[in-house]
């Protein structure tokens, strides 16, 4: 079994009333050690899907509709979805860490940012010495790269620059010693070079510590040079799941493939950008069948019996060749 495995995952929300699939019959898994890559655009269900791997999302308004949630570590396994409090206030503490987007919205502005880290430390429960946790605070300071970290450590979050508090954000989750690391768009709000120093980090702690990541984001470029597998979300569903080799090289889904092709190329610099026609539908009103129709170019050039397979069936995920699945009916 892998390390985490998400089957059939669904989760709604309950607006007025009415249910709104924010995902929908999700599959993917992690390895011990993977980078995963969940990818897709605003929207499509891909941070929704992280939170709820410690049921982060609030209830209510979200729902847990359907699926299962698999965590293994050691001889135990975790089911996600069906743990009591304390229990998952247990898996919470120690197997999955979370990095978001916006480290100033996530560190507390009135505490010092070593009193943070302390706090993820003290709730391991396996250290109680506050010289021990100052130790511990500095060497992962170290670890993420922070320099003169007895100094750092009693910063204020405003004090320090926006790379400095996402490292610090990663201490902090390093800190609780976690299987998982969920990064969801950990440099979206970061200039270029910060950014390539904040992934060369993440990839230097996965393969110092063997720790697994999944890493959201919508850069392909990022998944390119970060990724060993690739999730692609549109619209709630889960599309395509490949190695990120082969899912950038030989894309079998058609929004997968208009995706890649968005991507401006330096060498075409007179061509005009490739753009997906139409846009996302809304929650409110997902068609019956496959959720692209509307925007799939692979549609456009089938017949209209075949159309109306699409039209009236939600396409199921299936392994169209060795790892590599793919949500649609007419893809080869």
């Amino acid at each position: 079994m892998p390390m985490l495995e998400v089957k059939n995952l669904s989760v709604d929300f309950i607006v007025e009333g009415k249910h709104l699939p924010a995902v929908t019959d999700a599959t993917f898994s992690v390895e011990k050690g993977e980078i995963l890559a969940l990818v897709g655009e605003s929207g499509c269900g891909k941070s929704v899907s992280c939170m709820a791997l410690a049921r982060l999302v609030p209830e209510p308004p979200g729902v847990y509709s359907s699926g299962s949630i698999k965590f293994k570590h050691a001889d135990r396994e975790y089911d996600v979805l069906g743990l009591d409090k304390k229990s998952l206030r247990e898996f919470r503490r120690h197997r999955i860490s979370y990095i978001f987007q916006e480290p100033s919205a996530s560190l507390n502005p009135v505490f010092r940012v070593g009193d943070q880290i302390a706090e993820s430390i003290f709730l391991r429960g396996d250290v109680d010495n506050e010289s021990k946790v100052r130790d511990e605070i500095i060497s992962v300071l170290k670890q993420v790269g922070i320099p003169e970290p007895e100094q750092k450590m009693m910063s204020y979050p405003h004090e320090l620059s926006g790379g400095m508090q996402q490292r610090i954000m990663i201490a902090m989750a390093l800190a609780s010693k976690p299987d998982l690391l969920v990064a969801d768009e950990p440099t979206t709000a970061l200039d270029v070079t910060i950014q390539a120093q904040i992934l060369e980090l993440l990839r230097e702690i996965r393969n110092r510590t063997h720790m697994s990541i999944i890493l959201v984001t919508h850069n392909l470029g990022i998944v390119a040079d970060m990724a060993d597998r690739v999730v692609v979300m549109y619209a709630g569903h889960v599309v395509e799941t490949a190695a990120a080799k082969t899912i950038l090289k030989e894309p079998m889904h058609p929004y997968t493939r208009a995706l890649i092709s968005a991507v401006p190329k330096l060498t075409h610099q007179k061509e005009k950008l490739a753009t997906i026609p139409g846009s996302v539908p809304s929650p409110a009103s997902y068609p019956k069948g496959c959720r692209f129709f509307g925007r799939c170019l692979l549609a456009e050039n089938i017949t209209a019996p075949k159309q109306e397979l699409c039209i009236s069936t939600v396409p199921a995920i299936e392994e169209k060749r060795k790892g590599h699945f793919c949500r649609c009916h007419y893809s080869k």
